[in-house]
C-alpha cells in the first residue's frame, strides 16, 4: 500500500469513496462555518444551522465507521 490508499484502507474504503467522503464532510464544514459567522453579525440568522451540521456530520461519522467495522468483522449489521 501507498500514501494514497493505506488510510482509506484502514476505514474500509477505496481512495476514490474516501475522497468523496472527505470533500463532501469538508463541504458540510465549511457550509457550517459560514453559517455561523453569519450568525455572529447577525444573531437571528443561522441560529440553529452550525450545530444541526456538527450532529449531522458526527452521525454520519459514527454511521460509516459502523458499517466499516461490521464489513471488516462480518457482523452484517
Amino acid at each position: 500500500m501507498n500514501r494514497f490508499t493505506t488510510h482509506p484502507a484502514s476505514v474500509g474504503e477505496s481512495y476514490a469513496e474516501h475522497a468523496r467522503h472527505a470533500f463532501g464532510f469538508g463541504w458540510a464544514m465549511l457550509t457550517g462555518a459560514v453559517a455561523c459567522f453569519v450568525h455572529a453579525c447577525f444573531p437571528w440568522l443561522h441560529t440553529r444551522t452550525g450545530s444541526r451540521m456538527v450532529v449531522r456530520l458526527y452521525d454520519r461519522m459514527v454511521a460509516n465507521r459502523q458499517r466499516g467495522t461490521d464489513e471488516m468483522h462480518g457482523d452484517g449489521i
